[in-house]
């Protein structure tokens, strides 16, 4: 389905010279009049920035519902960003300022760096608990991404995230726990998803605040869980957004900080991520590096372009699959309460409303 460039972004011109299906916001006009607005709050970092939108607008340009999706980047101020990340942000997000005044469909929540030992430290913690209170009474429904995961279920339900004692990194295997939910329908029973995390929240103490469990890992533990209403609140502890190279870049640049000096120890592979060739490529790069350094030399550059052939995306379709059902889920719930959802105000030149999502 159709994704409607109703502003100016650069990641929609990037996604139509990949091949999605991108409309101008007149051209839209004329097709079928079904609208679903997506707000998505990014709040990564200035490097990932416009990777993630275009990691979230690509899952919602393969969803499979009959609709037109308008996508509503906004952030949150408090967060540190370099003159150019904000002139981007100036241009070409909205604010919750602006989005409180509607009421959005569904709404996606990015993770973010964290810089404190606790989360309600962070400079995000007040605006984005003023998000949440406003998101659960005027979105159908909410997914959280990760870090976004730990954030609510504490301020919503009181769970301190577990630190792990290695970082959890790679590319796991999961086991779908309850194939009838509506978010699993079409899914394979056993898929990937990869994971990049310090901390963790557990099965039991998921369970303990009664939210459910739909895939998990015997090696990295819940990917997926809904809150007990089954619907409202979907939250995953993996990635399953990433792109194919997403944990290269990771690698990339925590190699690089250990040569450089700023850690101590050689980061690890990820998990169950480099093929064979691609590790060879690794240590020969680290061979180089090491008798550059050595002598003062400069250093090689990474060789992530040779090793990129080399990796394998196997979380994709799952991710592609189970995304689109939240979005049929979104559009049940939109219908089923006869919602009429309305953007007013925000210099849009389509006007914004759900028009009857059902299939």
């Amino acid at each position: 389905m159709p994704l409607v460039a109703h502003n100016n972004l650069p990641s929609f011109d990037r996604l139509r010279e990949q091949g999605y299906d991108v409309l101008s916001a007149g051209s839209s006009l004329s097709l079928d009049p079904r609208e679903l607005h997506v707000g998505v709050l990014n709040m990564m970092p200035d490097a990932a920035l416009e990777i993630t939108e275009r990691q979230f607008l690509s899952l919602i340009a393969n969803c499979s519902q009959p609709a037109q999706f308008y996508a509503h980047f906004f952030s949150v101020g408090c967060l540190p960003r370099s003159g150019a990340a904000q002139a981007h942000i100036d241009e070409h997000y909205t604010t919750f300022e602006q989005l409180r005044e509607t009421r959005l469909d569904a709404l996606i929540i990015s993770g973010a760096n964290v810089s404190n030992p606790a989360l309600d430290e962070e400079p995000f913690w007040n605006p984005l608990r003023e998000i949440i209170d406003w998101a659960q009474e005027n979105v159908h429904s909410i997914l959280c991404s990760c870090l976004a995961t730990h954030a609510l279920v504490k301020q919503l339900y009181g769970i301190d995230r577990r630190p792990l004692r290695h970082k959890k990194w790679g590319v796991f295997s999961h086991r779908a726990t309850n194939r009838r939910h509506p978010l699993l329908q079409g899914i394979n029973t056993r898929f990937d998803v990869p994971h990049s995390r310090f901390n963790e929240i557990t099965r039991e103490q998921l369970e303990t605040a009664g939210l459910h469990i739909l895939a998990e890992s015997d090696e990295a533990g819940v990917h997926l869980a809904v809150s007990p209403d089954q619907s409202r609140l979907v939250f995953f502890q993996g990635h399953p957004e990433y792109d194919h190279n997403s944990l290269l870049k990771e690698y990339k640049r925590e190699i690089n900080r250990y040569l450089a000096g700023e850690i101590g120890e050689r980061p690890p592979y990820p998990d169950n991520y480099f093929s064979s060739h691609a590790a060879e490529l690794v240590e020969s790069f680290m061979d180089q590096a090491t008798r550059a350094r050595a002598r003062g030399d400069s250093m090689p550059a990474f060789p992530e372009g040779e090793m990129e052939p080399h990796l394998d995306n196997t979380w994709g379709d799952t991710g592609k699959a189970l995304f689109s059902n939240w979005i049929g889920l979104v559009c049940r719930l939109a219908h089923s309460e006869r919602c009429m959802p309305f953007m007013q105000g925000v210099g849009r030149e389509v006007a914004f409303g759900m028009r009857d999502c059902a299939s």
